[in-house]
């Protein structure tokens, strides 16, 4: 017989998490969660440009449709998605080919929310002033 014991099991109350909250964590989700957006953006993108092949009319109605201002604001969330987006695949870049990038890509987080907050700033002004030059 073993006078080896069993280890110890956390109380039935503790929740056990491989996740800390760690922003390196939280730049993973977001980068996949956006390029998951993105991906069914371009893929209802594909099917209403294809519709001007099978009815022009159609098409037409389809475009009209988007013509609205829920569509207008949906257009700055794709744009803060595309924008994190690619922002965040330089990072993964440069963390990859960077002989330095581990060490630095806490930093290089950071760096990539200031520049997305001041890009996305600039763009979400240009869009919402269009958006609101045609109601």
């Amino acid at each position: 017989m073993s006078t080896a014991q069993a280890p110890a099991r956390p109380a039935p109350n503790k929740k056990i998490s491989i996740y800390k909250g760690d922003p390196g964590m939280w730049s993973w989700v977001a980068h996949r969660v956006s390029g998951v957006a993105i991906f069914f953006f371009l893929f209802v993108h594909v099917l209403d440009t294809s519709l001007v092949t099978v009815s022009p009319e159609t098409y037409n109605a389809v475009i009209d449709s988007y013509k609205t201002p829920i569509v207008g604001l949906l257009e700055v969330g794709l744009v803060a998605l595309v924008l994190f987006h690619a922002l965040n695949g330089l990072r993964i870049v440069a963390i990859d080919f960077w002989s330095k990038g581990a060490k630095y890509q806490r930093q290089m987080l950071w760096a990539v929310l200031a520049i997305w907050v001041v890009v996305f700033a600039a763009a979400t002004a240009r869009l919402l002033f269009l958006l609101f030059q045609h109601i």
